[in-house]
């Protein structure tokens, strides 16, 4: 009992507490998918490096009722599309094209800009299915806004997953229970994605001076050193109180991911899909759309 009692204690010492739980908002994008939006919303403009999170659906769409997001253009940060359900093309400014099919993932650089649109596959659309993902954006810093963009497609092979003691991972960027991701991260980020069966307990290390949150897909949880409830479409932000983040599942399996990066502490400013670090920069970012610099998609 007293071994039990300082793991525990231990535990409790090197856990992150959670700082607060947001509820997901629902809209929609492009043109009309719906989406649940953990941030930004009213409580949560943004929580540095990442500027936003989306799931879109899950929804069973009719034959040709799929929608997307034509083309749009982007600057100053990364995108992150995870597909669970349905299968989307992507297309761009500098003739990069591809699928995306589910379990794939798209890492894509925006960078100085481009020009991108991202649809269901026709297939996809004739038939119509369960459409499933989700979209992270991933703030650069100023030294790496103008990069030239570029892309990391991963195939859902090529993404590892590790199963143990009723836990299952897939490790998409950062490592976890000894695997590596593939994927290759401007600033260090970790992006993994856990279910946990009925009554699983996973504890990851996270360094302290990351951000951290979870969103839950679905399912019931607790949730850091002060075992937080939160369940389906809620996001749970940690605060950097220590090394490790704990998560437990309830009385029913729990889908759920747990992302976290080191916050880059530069001035965002922002207007629709331009991100950069002043009003100025922003303007010379619409400018530069509206002159054709950014291309266009053949």
């Amino acid at each position: 009992m007293k071994q039990n009692t300082n793991n525990q204690q231990l535990e409790k010492e090197s856990g992150r507490s959670v700082l607060q739980t947001v509820n997901a908002k629902t809209t929609t994008e492009g043109e009309g998918f719906l989406v649940h939006r953990a941030f930004p919303n009213y409580s949560l403009r943004e929580f540095d490096p990442f500027l936003l999170l989306d799931e879109m659906g899950p929804i069973v769409m009719p034959p040709g009722q799929a929608k997307g997001a034509p083309d749009h253009p982007h600057r100053g940060f990364e995108t992150v599309t995870y597909m669970l359900d349905g299968v989307f093309e992507h297309k761009d400014s500098h003739g990069h094209a591809g699928k995306l099919n589910p379990g794939d993932v798209q890492w894509m650089t925006a960078g100085s800009g481009v020009i991108h649109s991202e649809m269901p596959e026709k297939e996809f659309l004739q038939k119509g299915g369960r459409l499933h993902g989700f979209q992270l954006w991933v703030n650069l810093p100023k030294k790496d806004k103008m990069t030239r963009p570029h892309y990391q497609d991963i195939p859902a092979s090529k993404i590892p997953i590790i199963q143990q003691n009723g836990v299952s991972v897939k490790v998409i960027a950062g490592d976890s229970m000894g695997q590596k991701a593939v994927i290759d991260t401007k600033t260090p980020i970790i992006y993994l994605h856990y279910i946990l069966q009925p009554g699983a307990k996973t504890i990851q290390a996270v360094p302290q001076n990351y951000n951290a949150f979870a969103y839950v897909i679905s399912g019931k949880g607790l949730f850091g050193s002060d075992k937080k409830p939160a369940h389906k479409e809620q996001a749970v932000l940690f605060r950097q109180d220590g090394n490790e983040i704990t998560i437990e599942s309830l009385d029913e399996t729990l889908d759920v991911l747990l992302i976290a990066g080191v916050p880059i502490g530069e001035p965002i400013a922002r207007y629709g899909p331009f991100v950069m670090n002043t009003e100025q920069e922003i303007r010379e970012a619409v400018l530069d759309y509206n002159l054709g610099k950014m291309g266009k998609i053949d």
